[in-house]
């Protein structure tokens, strides 16, 4: 099976990166941690550009694309910590697939929309909660959407916008959606493994650069085999994540079936692979990776909190586990 990229795929990915190297910097992630500023590049930039509803049916007002469309945005999203999450896009786009109005708000930004994790009279912290104004939960097997309070917290990573909330009103979408939330929930698990391979990717890019100019002792940092094998055993797990993303999003578009296992796999290993990422670019860098002034905290922050969201890295291993003896490999 080829996993591979197409043409247009390739070129998306190109009209992505150039967007967002365009329109964000970790400068703005910086700003929004220290409250002076606001995540970039904001909803209504994803929104005009089309990427808050790559999934969104044409009918609705949105492209129609697949699963793997968005990933490839959601690396490029990833690599420069963007804001607000093509998480929230991803799964929403699933939930309110007979809720065609909801759906083209979606799409065209006009409605600030949160999924939330956990209880509806209590969310757990969830993505893009903080500045949301409608919330789409599972209240016992039904799908609701409606207002709520939220109770932002103090932020590790403030491009998150983690808030829990307490709906306050509630429109029934759908009964019996246990199955329906499950795959949006997997959905978003590929968004957000995505989004963590093109940051746990930038992460390498920037050790690898340091090493190449940093000298200690009289020679470049690169050139000492400490350094060589932290930097290439993160690029290793890029890679490596690389193919469980592009396998669990091509599963979403094609093969149904398979995605429970290839998300779990793709979420359980991002986890891992951008924490490596991300602490190996504190290393490499040194004093001045350690301290506020130098961007690869942003990344660690990232990273550390991505390891929990929708599930941390065991409990999709234990996912994975009982996918494999059901025969899921079969």
């Amino acid at each position: 099976m080829d996993f591979d990229l197409s043409d247009d795929q390739r070129d998306a990915a190109a009209g992505a990166r150039a967007f967002f190297t365009g329109s964000v910097s970790t400068a703005a992630a910086r700003a929004a941690l220290e409250g002076t500023g606001a995540p970039a590049p904001g909803r209504k930039a994803l929104a005009d550009i089309g990427f808050l509803g790559i999934t969104v049916p044409e009918s609705a007002g949105g492209a129609g694309g697949s699963v793997l469309d968005l990933a490839v945005v959601a690396e490029q999203a990833g690599a420069v910590l963007a804001a607000p999450s093509l998480v929230t896009a991803a799964r929403a786009a699933v939930l309110l697939e007979s809720a065609p109005d909801l759906a083209a708000q979606l799409a065209d930004g006009s409605t600030a929309l949160a999924v939330l994790d956990g209880p509806v009279t209590g969310s757990a912290p969830s993505i893009d909660a903080a500045d949301a104004t409608l919330f789409l939960g599972l209240d016992g097997g039904t799908l609701v959407a409606g207002e709520g309070e939220v109770v932002p917290g103090r932020p590790l990573d403030a491009t998150r916008g983690l808030a829990s909330v307490r709906l306050t009103s509630r429109r029934v979408l759908a009964e019996d959606a246990g199955e329906l939330w499950a795959r949006a929930r997997a959905v978003g698990a590929v968004a957000l493994a995505a989004e963590d391979l093109g940051a746990a990717d930038r992460a390498v890019q920037l050790g690898v650069a340091y090493a190449k100019e940093r000298e200690a002792f009289g020679r470049l940092i690169g050139s000492y085999q400490a350094v060589k094998h932290m930097l290439v055993d993160a690029w290793v797990g890029v890679e490596q994540l690389r193919s469980l993303v592009w396998w669990a999003a091509w599963a979403a578009d094609a093969s149904p079936a398979e995605l429970p296992l290839a998300a779990a796999a793709a979420k359980a290993y991002a986890a891992e692979a951008f924490e490596r990422a991300a602490e190996t670019l504190v290393q490499v860098h040194g004093g001045i990776g350690f301290t506020w002034e130098h961007d690869a905290h942003l990344y660690w922050r990232r990273a550390k909190v991505d390891r929990l969201l929708l599930g941390d890295a065991g409990e999709h291993h234990d996912a994975v586990a009982r996918l494999a003896l059901a025969g899921a490999l079969g």
